[in-house]
């Protein structure tokens, strides 16, 4: 089997290029709306204005999808994404910055909607953790490429956009000329998110809080990291790192996530985040200690996404992953939308360490929704094993056991279609009186008797660990 980053070598291609051009596309106006002292609110409303394109996007990606293939509309949305990147040189006006922000965010919904849904369709089941994090970790190294590269123009002039809309019109590139097999074309349908809420609940709800520490992140990190007195070459550093850190993480984080439930890793990732977070809170800013906190912020703040979306697509068919991608990329959006607008305006009235206080109600406001949401899952699941069928001729007959689930049931066939021989021979005579216990036969019946014991090897294997894990994967 090949490895993941050899088997979407185009794809992920095209992800690097796509992603450098948004982030620093993204630290190239924070830190340019910083320079010209505009107010806290108006930063905040340009991330917000973006990841408001994302969720407004998501049925206009998936009709157009649908109506035109995958690779024809990431086309179409990367020479929109394009000319609004270059729109920021033209126009100095806030308020024309806001809809440039909308556009670039609805064409890039449909961008990562091709991405995602592609990679999503044609990953192997047990290689989907591994995929997702390759997935992420070219996705943060485009990221720390886009830092690296905003560095190098301190004065902030027009380079760097120059520099974005190349990006954006190179990542057509390998996605237009690869050998990989199309997706399946898609059908309009409408977007039901409320039924992929109830069939990954834990999943969403990371996703949604995960979004709104993301979003502030990469909207007001670099603004913060300037109020601190910190210079724009060494902001770079200070989100290179953090980005790094989220790097490193991803990988291992993607194993581990293969072979041990994901929803316990992610409790176990958003309560270690709601400390570390309330610790950048409370410590005086300082330029050493910082890049090790921030740090240990990269590490569980980027792996809440990969882990969270590797849960949900576990828990949905083949057919329904391009809807539960459009599902997770709005549920995105609306977190991240609103994070930034909150976490500026508190940041606007009580200082900028509110940035990272938001950031730790959201952890631990994360972590009391999962708990809940899993006791409720574990009640309800216990509520259904203690139901009894009553007594009768279905649940004493041999069917009963080959209709359970969780019996083999080509073992049962074979046994019922070809019994042991010999097996109905040596039965003993009927009579009018009870059969004596201590004259059945040693080889009673064998083929029958591991029929009716499959009753109680289930209620044997499904013991109350097992129970519990099997919530826990889900």
């Amino acid at each position: 089997m090949d490895s993941p980053l050899r088997s979407f070598a185009s794809l992920y291609s095209t992800t690097f290029l796509m992603v450098l051009a948004a982030g620093l596309l993204t630290t190239y106006l924070g830190l340019s709306l910083t320079n010209m002292q505009v107010p806290q609110i108006w930063i905040g409303g340009m991330m917000s204005a973006y990841y408001i394109g994302l969720v407004c996007g998501s049925k206009v990606g998936h009709k157009l999808i649908a109506q035109v293939g995958h690779i024809r509309a990431f086309v179409a949305c990367a020479g929109i994404v394009t000319a609004s990147a270059l729109g920021h040189a033209l126009i100095d006006n806030l308020t024309v910055w806001l809809v440039l922000r909308f556009a670039v965010g609805m064409g890039m919904m449909c961008q990562y909607m091709v991405l995602e849904s592609w990679l999503n369709e044609q990953a192997e089941t047990n290689q989907r953790g591994t995929v997702f994090a390759s997935y992420m970790i070219v996705s943060y190294l485009a990221l720390m490429a886009g830092q690296g590269a905003i560095s190098l123009y301190p004065d902030l002039g027009l380079e760097p956009l120059l520099l974005i809309a190349i990006c954006f019109a190179l990542c057509i590139v390998p996605i237009s000329i690869t050998r990989r097999i199309h997706p399946e074309p898609l059908t309009p349908a409408p977007l039901q998110m409320g039924r992929y809420w109830k069939l990954a609940p834990q999943a969403l709800t990371t996703i949604a809080l995960g979004s709104m520490i993301v979003g502030c992140f990469y909207g007001l990190a670099p603004s913060y990291a300037t109020a601190k007195g910190i210079d724009p070459e060494h902001v770079a550093i200070y989100m290179s790192c953090t980005i790094f850190a989220g790097l490193l993480a991803q990988w291992p984080m993607g194993k581990l996530s293969d072979k041990i439930s994901r929803s316990l890793l992610i409790r176990i990732n958003c309560t270690l985040l709601g400390v570390i977070v309330l610790i950048i809170t409370v410590v005086p800013f300082h330029s050493v200690y910082s890049l090790i906190l921030t740090s240990l912020f990269g590490i569980l703040a980027f792996t809440l996404y990969p882990l969270a979306t590797a849960l949900a697509n576990s828990r949905v068919e083949q057919h329904e992953r391009v809807g539960l991608s459009a599902t997770i990329l709005v549920t995105f959006g609306i977190g991240a939308s609103i994070g930034p607008l909150v976490a500026s305006g508190l940041m606007q009235a009580l200082g900028d360490q509110m940035l990272y206080g938001f950031m730790a109600i959201c952890s631990f406001t994360l972590l009391v929704r999962l708990l809940w949401i899993n006791v409720r899952q574990k009640a309800e699941h216990t509520t259904t094993e203690d139901y009894i069928m009553a007594a009768g001729d279905m649940v004493g007959s041999p069917l009963a056991a080959s209709l359970d689930p969780r019996v083999d049931i080509e073992m049962v066939n074979e046994q019922m279609i070809n019994p042991a021989e010999g097996a109905f021979d040596i039965m003993p005579e009927s009579t009018d009186d009870e059969f004596d216990d201590t004259d059945e036969p040693a080889e009673y019946n064998t083929a029958y008797a591991s029929i009716v014991s499959a009753d109680n090897l289930i209620a044997e294997e499904l013991d109350d660990e097992d129970v519990d894990n099997e919530i826990d994967r889900r």
